[in-house]
């Protein structure tokens, strides 16, 4: 069946099992305008749900956790409990389509309103060609027929278990199934909006080999780059990512040409081809399911750079390329030329967290954490993703977060954190007055300018004031969100943080008025006022021996376990700071350093005030 045939293929009954053939597709009542989308801000991309920014909390099933009903019935509750407002949960193409043509939504259906009765969202992850670069999880009619459904081939003509990206046919049946997908979510949901977001795949890359070697992938790396990415590449020579372009440029800028010709004769062609056919394949997948209910669209991916696999790490010259052509960002032009219905490209767990961020925030790409870790480590990460890089989410993972034995505290705190904060960080995206960092116990302190002062944070040592957490420290974060020309909120753990005005007059800047509290209902409730023994720097922390003054400390959590979210109050847990900040003149030197006391993962609101 050709592609075209797609998109009157089958016709979806909610709770039901049904045939595809001969169906025609019902008329959509669902308004574009409604529909979860992103919209820019300026430089910032939001998600946008039932027309209002949405930050995603999320956490990831197990891989097929969401294939049971029963097993999920037990899991609601942990997920509630997390303080997530978002499920990442697998959808298998074998799951939906058992038999050829023939569709199962029952599963499905169930997890949505189960989803939709503990008032969280789900982003679907679709299972199908590929997972984790093999074919795991078409269904058994794929997988049996090797005639029509071709594998990928290694050098020595040897078949691998990975279903080709040039075969029409595979590329086809996916696309029919994603559409009958997207459909049936469409006439279930359309209204709703369970569904916000939806993975095209996982972590999509050809494995054991640099490129696939079989006859008709040879045949296409023998021949011609194909005119459309030529004409996007000249259109975007200018802004293409750097690295990508620098493949380019060392072998001549040739407009047309063979791979190797335009390329080069590198591992790094052999990636940008594979790229290419993976883009072609999965954008096709992706028109498919948009045709039918365009929710916004996105792939993860755990690669780095040419010449280099998971976590960063090079490929030795014997060993092969892990998931050579996937969407990590020197690739980045050739996944928007080739697969331009994909809206986001998404960096999955990573050691190197800071740089992986700054990589996958080029060319505008908006920032998903689809796969990271929780702790203490996670906290940090959600706080810098979202006040530094203006994230659209953060994901919980572990192989599970609902097989974890015990909750995350200290993610919960940092979500909880974060959902206090939502109003304040969607309004301050993109506009120079907000900002966070991400420090290891070994990192130098950096510097932020955040409104009209510029912030120097450092990683504060874990046992200082009797605060050692339940875990060794590896990352400390926090985020600053400047609210008025001399007003600030914190929250984070495990930074001290000094403070240097941006605008001429007095240098040197002190604490006004420091408050702990939260936000209620969008309403900030103070309450601890801070001063003294509280704000005070130089006794037990690092400020230089002999040195006493005012700052502003964002501690670890408190050793040994704290109460459920659900049974804490202000007098249980320490809160966000609100703090105002002043300058003024002093003739000695003054260190410009501002810390507040210990607190379990709360936020702090604090203002900034100058003498003159």
């Amino acid at each position: 069946m050709k592609l075209r045939t797609l998109f009157c293929s089958a016709l979806m009954c909610p709770l039901a099992v049904v045939a595809s053939h001969g169906q025609s597709r019902p008329v959509s009542t669902t308004s574009a305008s409604e529909i979860p989308h992103f919209r820019k801000q300026g430089t910032v991309t939001q998600m946008i749900v039932d027309g209002k920014p949405f930050l995603l909390l999320a956490g990831e099933l197990n891989n097929d956790g969401a294939t049971s009903l029963e097993y999920m019935k037990r899991t609601w509750p942990k997920l509630v409990g997390a303080k997530l407002n978002t499920v990442l949960a697998g959808v298998s193409w074998a799951q939906i389509e058992p038999q050829e043509g023939k569709f199962d939504f029952s599963v499905l259906d169930g997890v949505i309103q189960g989803a939709r009765s503990h008032n969280l969202r789900l982003v679907f992850l679709w299972y199908a060609s590929w997972k984790n670069g093999t074919s795991s999880y078409p269904p058994d009619w794929v997988k049996k027929d090797f005639e029509r459904f071709p594998r990928a081939q290694i050098a020595g003509g040897e078949s691998i278990d990975v279903l080709s990206p040039f075969s029409d046919a595979n590329r086809d049946a996916d696309a029919r199934a994603f559409a009958a997908l997207m459909r049936h979510i469409n006439e279930v949901d359309g209204q709703q909006h369970t569904v916000i977001m939806i993975q095209v795949e996982n972590e999509v890359g050809m494995v054991r080999d640099s490129r696939d070697r079989s006859p008709v992938a040879n045949q296409a790396f023998a021949g011609p780059v194909p005119k459309e990415l030529m004409d996007y590449l000249q259109q975007h020579k200018d802004t293409l990512i750097p690295e990508f372009r620098q493949v380019w440029e060392k072998a001549g800028l040739k407009t047309s040409g063979t791979w190797e010709e335009v390329f080069g004769r590198t591992k790094a062609t052999d990636e940008i081809f594979m790229g290419w056919n993976f883009a072609r394949y999965v954008g096709r997948v992706a028109e498919a399911g948009k045709a039918e209910y365009p929710l916004p669209m996105y792939m993860n991916v755990y690669t780095w750079g040419f010449g280099k696999g998971w976590r960063g790490r090079f490929s030795s010259v014997n060993e092969p390329i892990e998931a050579s052509g996937s969407a990590m960002p020197d690739l980045f032009d050739v996944w928007h030329a080739g697969a331009p219905r994909i809206d986001m490209f998404s960096p999955d767990n990573t050691d190197d967290f800071a740089a992986f961020c700054a990589r996958y925030t080029q060319s505008g790409n908006p920032l998903f954490i689809p796969e990271a870790p929780g702790g203490l480590e996670g906290a940090a990460r959600a706080l810098y993703a979202f006040g530094h890089h203006d994230a659209i989410g953060y994901t919980r993972m572990g192989w599970g977060i609902e097989r974890k034995p015990t909750p995350d505290k200290d993610l919960i705190d940092s979500y909880d954190m974060i959902a206090q904060l939502k109003p304040l960080i969607v309004e301050h995206q993109g506009n120079g007055t907000m900002s966070a960092v991400w420090l290891g116990p070994n990192d130098p302190p950096q510097k932020v300018r955040v409104g009209n002062y510029t912030l120097e944070v450092a990683f504060l040592k874990a046992t200082e004031y009797g605060t050692t957490p339940p875990e060794i420290p590896t990352f400390a974060g926090a985020i600053f969100i400047a609210t008025g020309p001399d007003e600030y909120f914190a929250a984070g753990n495990g930074v001290f943080v000094t403070f240097s005005p941006n605008t001429p007059g007095p240098p040197h800047v002190a604490l006004a008025t420091v408050e702990e509290g939260s936000f209620v209902n969008g309403r900030w409730v103070p309450e601890r006022r801070l001063a003294g023994d509280d704000t005070l720097c130089g006794v037990g922390s690092s400020a230089p021996a002999g040195d006493e003054c005012e700052c502003l400390q964002l501690r670890w959590p408190l050793e040994g376990v704290a109460p459920p979210i659900t049974e804490r109050d202000l007098s249980t847990r320490e809160g966000i700071r609100r703090f105002t900040l002043s300058v003024y003149h002093h003739q000695e030197e003054l260190l410009e350093t501002l810390r507040v006391a210990p607190h379990e993962g709360g936020i702090q609101h604090f203002t900034l005030y100058r003498y003159r």
